[in-house]
């Protein structure tokens, strides 16, 4: 009598892992077939502004410039697209105020002086990694973790 009632959970133990698979492989069909019902919809692509490109190309070129000077190596020529930060078109152009265009320019003076005085390019650096948060702290928060992580200790 137990080796029948064992035997019966043990088959009923199979059958319901089985159309648990089953419907797992039915729920994984109908959600590739609604992705791509979505796509054929069309979604609204995230397109980023030219600032935020322009931000993330000089967080790149902040990161080379930190190992460079960390390692002593040459600076370099100063890198001329930083300037459109002047003219690069924002997410939300109500963002461009008196007090971004000042934050800008204080960030443009400290990577100049990078490149101008070599011997203080640390403190240079550091600078305009300030200007850099500051900003941030009023227009968007969002990436001060990331440009933190620039600093030089």
């Amino acid at each position: 009598m137990k080796h029948f009632l064992y035997l019966v959970i043990t088959a009923f133990v199979l059958v319901s892992c089985q159309s648990k698979k089953e419907e797992a492989k039915t729920e994984d069909k109908a959600a590739c077939a609604s992705d791509s019902t979505k796509t054929e919809e069309g979604f609204d692509m995230y397109e980023m502004s030219e600032m935020a490109a322009l931000m993330e190309q000089m967080y790149v070129d902040n990161q080379r410039l930190k190992d460079r000077i960390l390692k002593g190596d040459t600076i370099g020529k100063f890198p001329q697209h930083f300037m459109r930060i002047h003219e690069a078109v924002l997410t939300d152009e109500t963002d461009k105020d008196q007090f971004f265009n000042e934050q800008a320019k204080k960030f443009i003076e400290a990577q100049e002086l990078i490149y101008k005085d070599p011997e203080n390019a640390k403190e240079h650096f550091n600078n305009g990694i300030d200007a850099c948060i500051k900003c941030h702290e009023v227009k968007c928060g969002g990436p001060i973790p990331k440009i933190k992580k620039l600093y030089i200790q």
